[in-house]
């Protein structure tokens, strides 16, 4: 990722549905005023999704999905479909494409069902209005049979296209906190520390971006950021000269600032800030209480959002297998799993551990989260878990207080 770039998880996704030759890559086409997607009269030209990101006026930086027609009657189709339902779970807002030649719309009924039933945004777009009408009154009745807003458009003249943007940009939900990660827990003129160990695990030329857009969003507050690597940390304390109102560290290195960080400064890490900002903290926090329960044989599926070249020390799949199978003193089973796939089997697992979700969008991990919740599965993310396999998660909770009393709860 350019460091000029903005991360794929803090755009916009915006996917393209409908009909296989309904003209979603030529719509997309017209939207971004650029060649994207792959575009043919062969039916079924779109086979896997494809991604763009971009900024797109008057909406920003977004991320455009492509998706293959589900109607796509071919041997592959039902793996397609399979393909193109999945990005609704990252989706954050739905736009439906249909063939404006065409007189029947029970398919486009049933995708609208579902759609609704994953609780996204949607709106309606009417292509191919170069070779047919669309007058007013067939639109309203149109929207009003379909339930959903219709917008009629040619990608072939750009007719409707500016008024398409402007409908997806009022089509989002507003949500000013967005990218908010630590900015409510500090106020302008705060100093906050971040420690960020560099080793040989760290990206070389830059930071991680948790630490980022950590970073960035402590700006944003208008309150100080100071950073230093885990071994400064004391010193750093020390010559500052005034009491932090935080201290922010990578997981990996909790016991250290633990110890060099006096009782009376907050402290946290950047995977907890990232399990509130990207997820649920209040689940992930009671899914903690389950490693006291793991039995011999139990499954633990480790989960990443991201994928890496793992090193000898790797956090997943080397640390947090040791740290819980010293701590519990049980034979656990681990599995793996990384980038945008999750689990279909997360029914099989005593315990799911999962990354902190800095690759993914909210959307995303919300579904993740939804997905085991409805099975009962407990799930921890590897900051609440690093936290208390070494005895601090107390500590590393106390600047979010209902957390923290959840977990005295469970305790």
């Amino acid at each position: 990722m350019s460091l000029n770039q903005t991360p794929q998880s803090n755009r916009i996704h915006i996917a393209f549905f409908g009909q296989t030759n309904a003209g979603k890559s030529s719509l997309i086409n017209a939207v971004t005023q650029q060649d994207i997607a792959l575009v043919s009269e062969v039916r079924g030209t779109t086979t896997d999704p494809v991604y763009k990101a971009m900024e797109l006026l008057p909406l920003g930086p977004v991320m455009l999905i492509d998706t293959a027609g589900l109607n796509d009657t071919t041997g592959l189709g039902t793996l397609r479909k399979q393909k193109t339902l999945e990005v609704l779970n990252k989706t954050d807002l739905a736009v439906l494409v249909i063939d404006g030649l065409q007189s029947s719309f029970e398919f486009e009924k049933k995708l609208i069902e579902t759609i609704h039933n994953k609780k996204v945004p949607l709106i309606g777009v009417i292509n191919k209005m170069d070779l047919t009408a669309l007058d007013v009154s067939r639109q309203e009745a149109l929207s009003k049979d379909l339930g959903i807003p219709i917008y009629p458009v040619s990608s072939v003249t750009k007719e409707g296209i500016k008024e398409l943007k402007i409908a997806m940009s009022q089509a989002l939900p507003l949500d000013e906190d967005a990218f908010r990660i630590v900015g409510d827990l500090v106020h302008p003129g705060d100093f906050v520390v971040l420690v960020t160990p560099i080793d040989k695990a760290a990206p070389k030329g830059r930071l991680i971006l948790p630490q980022q857009q950590t970073i960035r969003d402590i700006l944003e507050s208008d309150a100080i950021a100071i950073v230093c690597k885990e071994h400064e940390l004391r010193e750093t304390l020390d010559r500052l000269g005034t009491k932090p109102q935080l201290v922010i560290t990578d997981s990996q290195a909790f016991l250290k600032v633990a110890a060099d960080t006096p009782k009376d400064i907050l402290m946290t890490s950047f995977s907890i800030l990232f399990a509130r900002h990207k997820g649920d903290l209040l689940q992930l926090v009671k899914g903690a209480k389950a490693i006291e329960a793991l039995k011999d044989g139990d499954k633990v599926l480790i989960s990443e959002g991201c994928t890496h070249h793992r090193q000898s020390d790797d956090i997943g799949s080397v640390k947090i297998p040791r740290w819980l199978k010293q701590l519990t003193g049980k034979q656990l089973h681990f599995d793996y799993v990384s980038g945008v796939s999750f689990t279909d089997s997360a029914k099989d697992y005593a315990l799911i551990i999962h990354c902190g979700a800095c690759m993914l969008n909210k959307k995303a991990m919300a579904h993740r989260l939804e997905t085991v919740e409805t099975l009962q599965v407990p799930i921890v993310n590897y900051g609440v878990m690093i936290a208390y396999v070494h005895g601090i998660l107390d500590r590393a909770l106390e600047p979010f207080p209902l957390a923290k009393m959840i977990w005295d709860e469970v305790n």
